[in-house]
């Protein structure tokens, strides 16, 4: 009921405001005697290249929004990021890791891996860019952004099965020319932005343009007392331009993009605390850290609960258990044993989050660099009078490094005094682990409590290379048919420093505790038995080979090569047929390098005994994975252009196309000496994305260019779109078949020259097909009688079921709760040696007859113990809210030589899910969004004063979310708008 209220409330505000300018209307232009208002009311026009070619955006067969500069200004869109209050059934987020998810039609990217592509193809000035800034840079004198729906199979191709997003600066002209802007807002931000365009003579121009932002951040750390979240960031263009005969035609372009500041790359991370169940059938669980064996950390509890402002059980967590549980450093002043954090404690205990989106409490403030380079040369040579040879060379290089806390909140103090420990007659024992209950960390530094530290970082380089012959005839046949070559290198590195990791590293397994152990011994000769190498470097030097992290490392290698041709026939004067085709072949190589978190080896090789692995330090390959696709792609188009009464202009259009996006590969998990550690195997690859859409649509210019009115519906049959969730510390890629179909509208009104009313309505049917499941990793037994939830042994990262009955039988035993927990852990599959699953160990060791049962989770629990597959039938795909709206309004009095434009726009989506199992927990919460901006104008002295408020509610919905692994308690992450801003811009033009 306050939803819809507070909605009300912000609908009566954009009618009363938009009712306040047409009342003052009147009487204002009226007294500024402006000959404009008697003027004809005109929809500008927009010409645009959707089809490689330019024509006017109502000319075009395809469902494409064009802004133009003036556009994206007047509704204050400064990025990528915010192009969805602009186009129907557009939804945006920032993801994870690395890169963003831009959806259209509810197609977007969700998934994670290197090898993945995004399905929404991202463009500059025609440049299909694979890693790209342009969605976190602020546009910098732009002539248009044009936004593509639906699979564009032939001139676009590879990657744009959900649409094209292609953004086109300003190129050299033969004019003198240049602007200046300033602006000052809230967050301290100031920003800038200039451009001088030379020519020099009658062939030749250059262009240079530079933007310059800096603000305070939008976040509260309240740990620290610091504001985080800023932004620091420059954008530089050079470009030329050379026309030496009226046959050639060349420009050249140099974009250079870099952001230096603190900018968090995340959100906060949200938990409904488990705390672990205190019955398991008739048996009580009394101790509190087999109570945490059978937490999985978070509950899968709604986002928008007050439960969810908690923290997970850290109880729960491998090593804490580990720590609390099996690694006894002797006996406190009372004769117990001591552990470096206390015997089944949670570090994590009462803490409560701040219910505020934009506060956190986090002990390490975020760093984020990113530098990206775009360089193209563009050249146009007419053979003829009607064919034109176009050549567009590219090449593309990213760097990307982003490091934050990985909780976003601090947990209590959780280690002992290592220096209150004795030997068992009371001898004083000279450990030096937590010495004032401090441990210092070789990448964290000293610290009393838990500290999780995560880094992203990317580096990227990419070459493109397109030919074109295009036709320009009198004729009733035209064409465009061309080839392009893509080569594309990358390397992500993910990693995660947590100092309980050190900790076993460094005292477990390379030192006696038992001993009083001093710090850690390098493994090389001197350490002849198993070692865990420990990287002594701080966390800005680190050197990668290190043990007592994770890391995931992706290679990949991409190669693309594609044919494509349009062919366009006037088959009556009013009738068009337009038929595309194109052959595309996808080379990807991948080489995997396992992770080696606490995986160590014997100096002569031997596999780790205790740790299952094969090396002491470093990261090596295993073969590559290669893969390749081909696919035949296109689209057939009949539109026709009647002469109707009622409008101006018609086009009406039916169009069939197929689209592909290439597949890939998952990140590799640890590799694991079977013999120690026995794993559930998954699959190392994915597959690609094929869709078969069908588009009617039609395009109407009425009352004398007044209006237009836009109007489409589609239907898509998609095949394995590509949803990943974290599965054993990596993103594991599956895919699902699906249906959508929706419908869409776009108008501009302009019944006088000063007013003038747009919007647009996108309504969105997501369907995954009948028969698909995945498992659900926040709900393992689906509700299934008979099977409960536990926490595997420390090198298995995943959760798994197990039968009730045989919990309960443990836990029911005589033999002590220490051995009762190993036998628990045991219950997963891969988590012991000495399980019965493995026929290696199960004839010597066979460990479940102590409790009286055989048990091979193997073959005995579903899927091998991972849980029991969520029926999808039915479900939506994630990010795909039902509707989604925008309405603006802007008037303008003339008053002489000044032009005063007021204008409002208010944008709403609808509910939506962020995953595929469409629980309560993965409900995202419709939200709206409201901005107002002023615009005082001189156009003879090329002044402009502008001033606005964007977010003017200062919201902070939740508009997309992330679930972390099993093994850091299933937390979270969300992602929300900016705050309310508010500044004022000057420019002055040349």
């Amino acid at each position: 009921m306050a939803s819809a209220a507070r909605i009300r409330a912000r609908l009566a505000l954009s009618v009363s405001a938009t009712a306040l300018m047409l009342g003052g209307a009147p009487a204002l232009a009226q007294t500024s005697g402006s000959q404009a208002e008697s003027g004809p009311a005109v929809v500008d026009d927009i010409i645009v290249t959707a089809q490689k070619r330019e024509q006017s955006v109502q000319d075009v067969p395809i469902a494409v929004t064009a802004l133009s500069s003036e556009a994206l200004q007047s509704r204050q869109i400064e990025g990528g990021s915010e192009l969805l209050r602009a186009v129907p059934n557009v939804t945006f987020s920032k993801a994870n890791f690395s890169m963003y998810n831009f959806s259209i039609r509810g197609i977007g990217t969700k998934a994670v891996s290197a090898s993945s592509d995004p399905a929404v193809a991202v463009s500059f000035n025609n440049t299909p860019l694979i890693r790209n800034r342009l969605f976190e840079q602020e546009y910098l004198d732009v002539a248009r952004v044009e936004v593509l729906r639906g699979p564009q199979g032939t001139l676009y191709g590879r990657n744009a099965t959900g649409g094209v997003v292609n953004m086109f600066p300003e190129l050299p002209s033969f004019d003198s020319e240049a602007f200046v802007t300033g602006e000052l807002g809230n967050y301290d931000t100031k920003r800038a932005q200039a451009m001088v365009n030379i020519p020099l003579g009658d062939t030749f121009a250059v262009r240079g343009a530079f933007a310059l932002t800096k603000r305070d951040g939008f976040d509260y750390n309240s740990f620290n007392d610091t504001h985080v979240n800023d932004r620091d960031l420059f954008t530089t263009r050079l470009s030329a331009r050379w026309e030496p005969t009226a046959r050639f035609r060349a420009n050249a372009i140099w974009e250079h993009f870099e952001e230096d500041d603190n900018r968090s790359r995340t959100g906060k991370q949200l938990c409904t605390t488990d705390p672990g169940p205190t019955q398991v059938g008739s048996a009580a669980v009394v101790q509190p850290y087999t109570q945490d064996q059978l937490s999985q950390g978070c509950l899968p509890g709604s986002l928008y609960d007050d439960a969810a402002y908690g923290a997970p059980n850290g109880g729960s967590f491998g090593p804490i258990r580990l720590l609390s549980t099996s690694v006894s450093l002797g006996f406190d002043a009372n004769g117990q044993l001591s552990y470096p954090i206390p015997l089944g404690s949670d570090p994590y205990e009462g803490i409560v989050q701040s219910r505020d989106l934009r506060e956190m409490s986090t002990s390490y403030d975020p760093v984020f660099r990113a530098k990206n380079d775009v360089f193209q040369v563009n050249l146009e040579f007419d053979l003829t009078d009607t064919l034109t040879l176009y050549s567009q060379t590219a090449y593309a290089k990213d760097d990307y490094y982003a490091s934050q806390d990985y909780a976003r909140y601090v947990s209590n103090p959780a280690f002992i005094d290592s220096t209150q420990i004795f030997d068992f007659d009371g001898t004083p024992l000279p450990s030096t682990i937590t010495p004032g209950g401090i441990y210092t960390d070789p990448q964290l530094g000293p610290s009393d409590r838990i500290l999780s530290v995560d880094l992203s970082q990317s580096d990227n380089r990419q070459w493109y290379q397109e030919f074109r012959l295009q036709s320009d005839m009198d004729g009733k046949f035209n064409f465009s048919v061309g080839a392009n070559y893509l080569d594309f290198k990358s390397q992500d590195d993910y990693f995660v420093f947590n100092n309980t990791f050190s900790m076993i590293a460094e005292y477990f397994y390379n030192v006696s505790l038992g001993g009083g152990g001093k710090g850690t011994v390098p493994c090389d000769e001197n350490r002849p038995t198993e070692c865990v190498y420990v990287d002594p470097n701080p966390l800005s030097e680190i050197n990668g080979e290190g043990h007592n992290y994770f890391r995931s490392k992706n290679v990949i290698h991409t190669r693309s090569w594609a044919v494509f041709g349009e062919g366009y026939w006037d088959l009556t004067s009013d009738l068009r047929l337009t038929t595309g085709l194109r052959y595309t072949e996808d080379r990807k190589v991948t080489t995997p390098y396992p992770s080696q978190l606490l995986l160590g080896a014997d100096l002569d090789g031997t596999p780790g005994a205790g740790t299952g692995g094969y090396v002491r330090s470093g990261y090596y390959a295993l073969p590559d994975i290669e893969q390749q696709w081909e696919a035949v792609t296109g689209r057939l188009v009949l539109d026709w252009t009647p002469d109707l009464s009622f409008t101006d202009d018609t086009l009406i259009y039916a169009s069939l196309s197929r689209g592909y996006k290439g597949g890939g590969t998952n990140p590799p998990r640890l590799d694991l000496n079977p013999g120690v550690v026995e794993y559930l195997p998954l699959s190392s690859t994915f597959d690609p994305e094929y869709v078969n859409a069908f588009e009617i649509g039609t395009k109407n210019t009425l009352l004398d260019g007044a209006l237009r009115l836009n109007t489409i519906a589609f239907f898509y049959d998609y095949k394995d779109y590509q949803v990943s969730q974290i599965v054993d510390r990596i993103s594991l890629n599956e895919n699902f078949d699906a249906t959508i179909w929706g419908l869409e509208l776009e108008a501009v009104y302009k019944p006088t020259a000063n007013f003038q009313i747009d919007g647009n309505f996108g309504y969105l049917k997501t369907r995954i097909a009948d028969g698909e499941g995945s498992i659900n990793v926040m709900d393992r037994t689906q509700g299934t009688d008979g099977w409960t939830v536990l926490r595997p042994w420390i090198q298995v990262p995943s959760n798994c079921i197990a039968p009730t009955e045989y919990v309960e039988r443990i836990l029911n035993s005589p033999f002590g709760p220490e051995l009762a927990n190993f036998a628990i852990s045991a219950l997963c599959a891969g988590s012991s040696r000495f399980g019965t699953f493995n026929p290696d160990f199960a004839s010597s060791l066979p460990f479940w007859a102590f409790y009286g049962f055989e048990y091979d989770p193997l073959t005995e629990a579903p899927n091998g113990g991972r849980g029991f597959e969520a029926d999808l039938s039915g479900n939506e795909l994630p990010n795909s809210p039902s509707w989604t709206a925008n309405i603006g309004a802007q008037y303008t009095w003339f008053m002489g030589n000044w032009d005063l434009t007021l204008r409002g726009d208010y944008y709403r989506q609808g509910e939506s899910f962020f995953r595929v199992y469409n629980t309560e927990y993965d409900r995202l919460e419709g939200w709206d969004n409201v901005n107002l901006s002023v615009k005082l104008e001189d156009t003879r002295r090329g002044l402009i004063l502008q001033a606005y408020v964007k977010n003017v509610f200062d919201d902070a919905p939740i508009v997309d979310a992330f679930t972390n692994s099993d093994d850091t308690g299933l937390t979270t992450n969300v992602f929300t708008l900016d705050p309310r801003l508010f500044a004022v811009r000057l420019t002055k033009t040349f």
